[in-house]
C-alpha cells in the first residue's frame, strides 16, 4: 500500500569509501541513480557510513486520530553530527585530502558573487583561500575551498534570513502559508508578510519523484509517524498532498540526490514547524529542484 524513496550516492562514492576504508573493509555499493547533472560526479569529502534515507509515503497513509499517550510521546533526538555539513568534492581531492582544490566547482560563480572576488567562474589560489575561510567559519568540511552544493546551499540559506520572499514567490495571505522553495531547497511559514517561522534548509524530491507544486493543504499531522513498508520513522510528518509530507530525517538532508517527494527536514526544524502548522494550513510549492 505505501511505497518508499531512498536517496542513494553516486558511484563514485564507492571508490572514494573503498579508498578510505581500513583494509579488508567491506562495503557494499547501491545502485547508482542516473546522472542528471555535474554534481552526480561529486562524493562527500569527509567519511560517512552511507546514509539510509527515511522512505517516503508515495501513497496517501491510513489516517486516524493518535490516541493521548501516542502524541505525548517525542520522536527521539538524531544522533550528534546527523545533519553536519559536508561538502560534496571532486574524487580526487577526496581521496588525496587536498589542502586546498584547484578545481572549479559547479557553483564557482555564484560562490565567487557571495564572496565579492572577480567573477570569471574559474578557480585560482586567492579563490581557494576566501572559500575555504568562509567553509572554516560555518563548520562546513572538508574546508578545502571548492565552491560545492553544499557551500553554495548555505550561502543561500544566510541571504534568505532577513527576508525570503524577497523575490515575491510566495502568495501572501492573512492566514498562514507554509512555503516551499524548490531553487533554493528553503522552506518558511509566513502570515500575511511576517515570517513566523524559518527559513531552514530542505530536501525536496529528486528527478521523477518531485515535489508536486501548486497549492495544497495539511490534511494529516501525525508525529511519530512510521513508513510500514520499511519500518523507519518519519517524525513530525505533516502530510499535505497524497504521501507528501514534511517530516524529519535522521542524516543529512544535503545530498545531491532528492527524496521520493517528501520535503525531508532537520529534525529540530520539523519539531519547530510542529509547533507552527495546523490541519488545514495552506502549502504553496514552486520552482525545481537543482540537478533534477
Amino acid at each position: 500500500m505505501i511505497s518508499g524513496c531512498v536517496a542513494f550516492r553516486s558511484a563514485a562514492l564507492a571508490l572514494a569509501l573503498a579508498a578510505l576504508l581500513p583494509a579488508g573493509a567491506v562495503w557494499a555499493a547501491p545502485e547508482p541513480p542516473p546522472a542528471t547533472s555535474v554534481e552526480a560526479e561529486l562524493v562527500p569529502g569527509v567519511y560517512q557510513a552511507a546514509p539510509v534515507d527515511t522512505p517516503d509515503q508515495a501513497l496517501t497513509p491510513q489516517v486516524y486520530p493518535p490516541s493521548v499517550a501516542e502524541d505525548a510521546l517525542e520522536p527521539s533526538d538524531a544522533p550528534e553530527g546527523a545533519y553536519a555539513l559536508v561538502e560534496y568534492v571532486p574524487l580526487g581531492d577526496a581521496v588525496g585530502r587536498v589542502a586546498c582544490s584547484t578545481r572549479t566547482g559547479p557553483y564557482q560563480r555564484q560562490v565567487e558573487r557571495w564572496l565579492e572576488l572577480t567573477v570569471d567562474g574559474k578557480q585560482s589560489a586567492a579563490d581557494c583561500e576566501a572559500i575555504r575561510v568562509f567553509q572554516v567559519q560555518h563548520g562546513i568540511k572538508p574546508a578545502i575551498g571548492f565552491a560545492g552544493p553544499v557551500t553554495w546551499a548555505h550561502m543561500q540559506l544566510l541571504a534568505a534570513r532577513a527576508n525570503p520572499d524577497a523575490a515575491k514567490k510566495c502568495p501572501v495571505r492573512t492566514h498562514r502559508v507554509a512555503c516551499v522553495d524548490l531553487g533554493r531547497q528553503l522552506t518558511w511559514v509566513q502570515q500575511g508578510e511576517k515570517v513566523v517561522f524559518g527559513p531552514v534548509p530542505m530536501r525536496s524530491g529528486r528527478a521523477g519523484y518531485g515535489t508536486r507544486t501548486g497549492w495544497h493543504t495539511i490534511y494529516w499531522r501525525h508525529k511519530n509517524h512510521a513508513s510500514t513498508l520499511y519500518n523507519t520513522p518519519m517524525p513530525y510528518s505533516q502530510f499535505f498532498s497524497g504521501g507528501q509530507a514534511f517530516h524529519a530525517v535522521y542524516d543529512t538532508i544535503h545530498t545531491t540526490v532528492g527524496s521520493m517527494g517528501c520535503v525531508n527536514l532537520r529534525l529540530q526544524d520539523a519539531r519547530k514547524l510542529w509547533d507552527v502548522l495546523r490541519t488545514g494550513d495552506r502549502v504553496y510549492v514552486w520552482g525545481r529542484r537543482p540537478g533534477g
